[in-house]
């Protein structure tokens, strides 16, 4: 008896571990949850569960979802509704498409709430990973708080941020980015992803390699704006294009 119940153990653990490997090497997972579960509970029942909000009023490519993410205490994603792979999609870039970061920021605003915390936009950002640094094939946008480090980092750089893209004199999580200034509140007039390819045209490959970062940022005077960070991979020398790790997915500032 004592051996069976080893044996029941074994098997049981078995196909636990199976399982979670499977979970894992499951590449199109949000986009399942989104497309098969948001978007169907919130047309037949206006509840978008398991997402926390579903949009579909701006069109095929523009429409999105919001999602907590499993891991941190206040990391949520916004994941288009339609099926884009991620930044080196063709979609991110064509005329019709939707300007998810601009979309992403607008929702920023459920990371305080869920933190209890009153949160400066200096606090916040947003992340998109390389090809190679991402575990999803569905375009998914990190949003949580920054890490203090980096915050810190940006305020003392701040000033040596222009308008146009230029290295940071120093590695952010030990990687190197580059970085440019935009102006204003809210990222409606710019899209982050049309400021990168602009800057030097890239084919889906090339876009492929680069890592977006978005941090809110108040510049000299209280003038509201953002840096947005470039980084790019370097799968040889052990970097994967992973921004979100400038991220911090326990949200340490809001303790501060």
């Amino acid at each position: 008896m004592h051996i069976a119940r080893i044996l029941r153990a074994m098997v049981m653990a078995a196909a636990v571990l199976a399982t979670a490997q499977a979970a894992r090497a499951d590449r199109l997972a949000l986009w399942h949850i989104v497309h098969d579960q948001c978007a169907v509970d919130f047309t037949t029942s206006g509840d978008p569960a398991p997402c926390r909000a579903v949009r579909f009023d701006g069109g095929k490519d523009r429409d999105y979802a919001v999602l907590k993410d499993l891991r941190g205490a206040t990391q949520f994603l916004l994941i288009p509704t339609s099926r884009i792979t991620g930044i080196e999609d063709p979609t991110v870039l064509a005329p019709e498409a939707g300007n998810f970061f601009a979309d992403a920021w607008r929702a920023i605003g459920i990371i305080a709430e869920t933190a209890h915390a009153n949160l400066p936009r200096d606090d916040l950002s947003l992340a998109i990973n390389a090809q190679t640094g991402r575990s999803q094939d569905q375009l998914h946008i990190h949003m949580d708080c920054v890490r203090a480090d980096v915050r810190d980092a940006l305020h003392r750089l701040a000033g040596r941020v222009g308008h146009s893209w230029a290295p940071l004199p120093q590695d952010l999580g030990g990687h190197p980015y580059r970085a440019i200034r935009v102006d204003g509140d809210s990222l409606d007039a710019v899209n982050p992803f049309r400021l990168l390819a602009d800057e030097s045209p890239a084919t889906a490959a090339e876009m492929g390699l680069h890592t977006l970062v978005v941090v809110g940022m108040t510049f000299g005077e209280g003038a509201p704006g953002f840096i947005l960070l470039d980084g790019r991979s370097d799968s040889p020398h052990g970097d994967l294009g992973n921004g979100e790790s400038l991220q911090d997915h326990d949200c340490a500032v809001a303790q501060q």
